[in-house]
């Protein structure tokens, strides 16, 4: 090691701001998994979302635990090079594997890279599986989710999940989708333990439908999207211009009137930010409704982690909530 080249984890604790915050946890239903109410969304660890180095993406899963987050959410498709986040969250957390959650997601690589996998055989999964196991650097995965947010037939999916289960290589499993008929039948054929969905402070159509079937069919809820692809932090306006590969779609019509219509919704709720920041309301915001189990903003920074698990050190006031409406 060269003089002037740090120990990475003296990197790591020089990125951390002090702080007494002890997060808190919540049950994940079916498993009695404690699970850190703000965990850590890996999209962004692979480039998707903008440069970044592969020794800041370490860093940055590191910091998160060091704040106490224990679950990590990432796919097979998540990166620039598809399967670039599971190897990052795999070597920064190899060390400490026994001590967290780690959820990966399968069926969209395929579809990003153009290969023949259908997804029409269980063994199309089984071999995803094992293929994100080489690179998450483990044994098992935690919860394993279907990434194909309009599955119409779910049977092939269950059928490679419960094989994978048996064989040890997969501990729980679920979906992503925002569509309730989709959930409905995953869970109706199969023993879905969890959905990710989409949920924000400009984007509450989950509470309508989606967040009460989970909380009445006991199904953990991982919320992804909570602080809408960063707009949420408040750091965009009408003005901003995305060259990462995600939100590019913002800056031509469609995206466009969608992104303004977003800003205009956000910023009815401008009043909530006077006691705290844009990303801590509008991640207390989604932790007060009572179906949620735990958010997953993603992060591409150790400040960004930071950022995020300040939220899980405060409450709102009764007034606040009431401006909410009912959750």
């Amino acid at each position: 090691m060269t003089a002037d080249r740090k120990p990475e984890r003296q990197l790591i604790c020089e990125t951390r701001q002090a702080t007494e915050i002890i997060m808190k946890t919540r049950i994940f239903p079916k498993t009695g998994w404690k699970i850190s109410e703000i965990s850590l969304g890996c999209w962004g660890l692979g480039g998707q979302y903008g440069e970044i180095d592969r020794a800041t993406a370490v860093a940055t899963v590191r910091t998160a635990l060091d704040a106490g987050i224990n679950l990590f959410d990432t796919a097979d498709a998540y990166g620039l090079e598809p399967g670039s986040s599971e190897s990052i969250v795999g070597d920064a957390l190899k060390d400490v594997r026994d001590d967290v959650f780690i959820a990966s997601k399968v069926g969209n690589w395929a579809r990003r890279i153009g290969h023949p996998f259908t997804f029409s055989h269980p063994l199309h999964i089984v071999a995803c599986c094992h293929a994100s196991l080489y690179r998450l650097k483990s044994e098992t995965i935690d919860l394993y989710q279907c990434h194909i947010s309009g599955l119409e037939d779910p049977d092939v999916f269950l059928e490679a999940f419960e094989k994978l289960i048996k064989e040890g290589k997969i501990r729980a499993y679920g979906i992503s989708t925002n569509r309730l008929d989709v959930l409905e039948r995953f869970n109706k054929a199969g023993g879905c333990t969890s959905c990710q969905l989409d949920y924000s402070l400009v984007n509450r159509d989950p509470e309508q439908d989606i967040l009460p079937y989970c909380r009445e069919n006991n199904i953990a809820t991982l919320i992804r999207g909570p602080l809408a692809q960063g707009l949420l932090t408040g750091k965009y306006d009408e003005n901003t211009r995305f060259d990462d590969a995600v939100r590019s779609k913002w800056n031509e019509p469609p995206g466009r009137e969608d992104y303004l219509g977003k800003l205009r919704t956000m910023r009815s709720f401008q009043d909530l930010t006077a006691k705290h920041s844009w990303t801590e309301t509008a991640l207390m915001a989604i932790l007060n409704h009572p179906a949620v189990t735990t958010v997953i903003p993603g992060a591409k920074s150790p400040a960004q982690v930071q950022d995020h698990v300040r939220a899980s050190d405060q409450e709102f006031s009764p007034e606040e909530k009431a401006r909410l409406g009912p959750a």
